[in-house]
């Protein structure tokens, strides 16, 4: 296993990171036994950090269980405090007292505000959570602090510079170098020391899940012969700014291959040729979407609330490849309100056209936001709305019983 260091801490992390959200399943339940298997043969093999977050279902519960029998001193453990969930001040202490309950240890080593972008982390500011977090820091209930971030770049700037963070977490992938932080983000965060763990490094399995047949051809030509993702993990890697990688690892197979990677993946690795064809791949996604975005954010804000460059990245992924159910269900996820919190989906549009003009790509953005929304608000959506919303629901409960 390659590591690399935290510049703030001293820290040696596995540049393989075990993501806990998409824990393997047995009969629409997961199945506990396997995940604890997978889990310990991953930390067994090197891997030694773990990530799930309060909102992950039953992830941190499990996670609290396999890291029993010394595992949890092996790993460094992180996990995410959430906005949706936050109504007052001390709302912040009890969901991270439950937290520790349930992962049966006294401190978390890399705590994360969840899903940061300009309104939750406005929302986070009121609360007074620095005032929280350096609290929590010197009872010695969490270790690091950092932040997760789904916005624009110009927020993510903002709020690198509010605080002395120990790392980040940004999504991060050869297709998304210019949506949310980005390459900008990456580069600047690591010139501020701050380690830079990446999400989405497979964008959900878009970049591995029924590739194109063109995409199929490029990757057969390559002189090394490295499946999609491996591929996908390598030029992640190949970003000496990055520190750690997420991988929602749920089979055996992928497990194994992911670490076998990891052992040789050094930053830099990869030979212009081989940056070259990326960069053909890339370019045979971009020209499979159906709106040429890309992620620059001069249209926003939106006078009306829609966060117009994640629409449409979701309705690319639609078309793209993967699932269609699992993108119309994060789109109700994140845009939507299924959390509770802001909503800011491409039904909000009032075909305004103050975004039209201000486009560098010169693309129709009231048009194209009616057919995101017919494609992704559907009926479909709307089942899979309320579902998500009495689990959340149910989770509030739990965290208050």
């Amino acid at each position: 296993m390659q590591y690399r260091h935290v510049q703030k801490n001293g820290d040696s992390l596995s540049v393989l990171g075990f993501g806990a959200m998409r824990l393997p399943t047995r009969r629409g339940r997961i199945d506990e036994e396997r995940a604890k298997t997978q889990i310990r043969s991953a930390i067994d093999a090197g891997v030694n950090y773990i990530d799930t977050a309060f909102m992950y279902g039953e992830s941190e519960r499990i996670l609290g269980d396999v890291l029993q029998d010394g595992y949890r001193e092996k790993v460094k453990l992180a996990t995410k405090l959430p906005p949706w969930q936050l109504q007052k001040p001390e709302d912040m202490e009890t969901i991270l007292n439950g937290q520790l309950k349930k992962l049966q240890t006294d401190h978390i080593d890399y705590y994360l505000l969840h899903a940061l972008d300009a309104n939750n982390w406005k929302k986070f500011q009121d609360l007074g959570v620095i005032e929280f977090l350096e609290k929590a820091k010197a009872a010695g209930k969490i270790i690091n602090i950092g932040f997760s971030f789904h916005g624009h770049r110009k927020t993510f700037k903002e709020i690198i510079d509010a605080y002395d963070w120990v790392f980040c977490q940004i999504q991060y992938n050869f297709l998304d170098e210019d949506i949310q932080a980005g390459k900008e983000g990456l580069l600047y965060a690591a010139s501020k020391d701050i380690a830079v763990i990446i999400m989405e490094p497979l964008r959900g399995g878009v970049l591995t899940q029924k590739i194109p047949s063109e995409v199929t051809k490029i990757y057969n030509s390559a002189d090394k012969k490295r499946s999609p993702a491996e591929w996908a993990l390598r030029w992640v890697w190949n970003h000496p700014e990055v520190t750690v990688v997420l991988s929602g690892m749920n089979n055996e197979a992928h497990i194994a291959e992911n670490i076998t990677a990891s052992e040789d993946a050094f930053a830099g690795s990869l030979t212009p040729e081989e940056l070259s064809m990326m960069n053909e791949i890339k370019n045979v996604y971009r020209k499979l979407m159906k709106v040429a975005c890309t992620g620059c954010s001069y249209c926003m804000p939106c006078p009306f609330g829609v966060n117009i460059p994640e629409c449409f990245s979701f309705y690319n992924t639609y078309y793209m490849a993967g699932n269609r159910l699992i993108t119309r269900g994060m789109y109700g996820f994140r845009l939507m309100g299924a959390m509770g919190g802001t909503t800011s989906h491409a039904s909000l549009c009032k075909n305004c056209g103050k975004c039209v003009s201000l486009c560098p790509q010169h693309i129709p953005i009231p048009g194209e936001l009616k057919n995101v929304s017919k494609t992704l608000s559907g009926w479909r959506t709307k089942i899979l709305l309320p579902l998500v919303k009495m689990m959340v629901s149910r989770k509030k409960l739990d965290n208050s019983a």
